[in-house]
C-alpha cells in the first residue's frame, strides 16, 4: 500500500506543492508550525531516510537547500532549520521551518490553523523565490 506521500505525488491526495523534479518533491506541511513549514520527500517510496543511496541522499539535501533558499526570501527568518524525524509517516523526509529562534523547531509546539487561501499564498510565495 503507497504512504499518503506517495499518493500525494500521484495526485491521488491534494497538496500545497511547492516545487518538483524527476527525484523529488516540495510541499506544505499541513499542521505548520510556522508559516512556511514545508516537506521535501524522495517520490521514492523509501521509509528511512538512510536507507537512500548516497548519490540520492546528496541530491536530496541540494534539493532542500534551493527550497530552503526560497522559503527564507519568501518568509524572512534568521535561518530555515532542517529537520527528520520520520515517525510519522514511512517514507523519507525532511522538514525545512522558517526560524526567528530555536524554538521554532519544537515539535510539541502548536500547530497554525491556516486557511486555503494563506496555505495557497504561501506555496505560491514559496515558488515566487525560485
Amino acid at each position: 500500500m503507497a504512504t499518503i506521500f506517495s499518493r500525494i505525488v500521484a495526485g491521488e491526495i491534494p497538496c500545497y506543492k511547492v516545487a518538483e523534479n524527476d527525484k523529488f518533491f516540495a510541499f506544505l506541511d499541513i499542521n505548520p508550525l510556522v508559516k512556511g513549514h514545508t516537506l521535501v520527500i524522495p517520490k521514492q517510496e523509501i521509509d528511512y531516510i538512510f536507507d537512500l543511496n548516497d548519490e540520492d541522499l546528496g541530491a536530496m539535501h541540494v534539493f532542500a537547500k534551493k527550497i530552503a533558499k526560497a522559503i527564507g526570501q519568501a518568509f524572512p527568518c534568521k535561518k530555515v532549520g532542517m529537520a527528520v524525524l520520520g515517525l510519522e509517516v514511512p517514507h523519507a523526509h525532511i522538514h525545512l521551518i522558517p526560524m526567528q529562534n530555536e524554538k521554532d523547531m519544537l515539535f510539541s509546539n502548536p500547530k497554525l490553523q491556516l486557511t486555503d487561501e494563506e496555505f495557497k499564498a504561501i506555496a505560491a510565495a514559496i515558488r515566487a523565490s525560485l
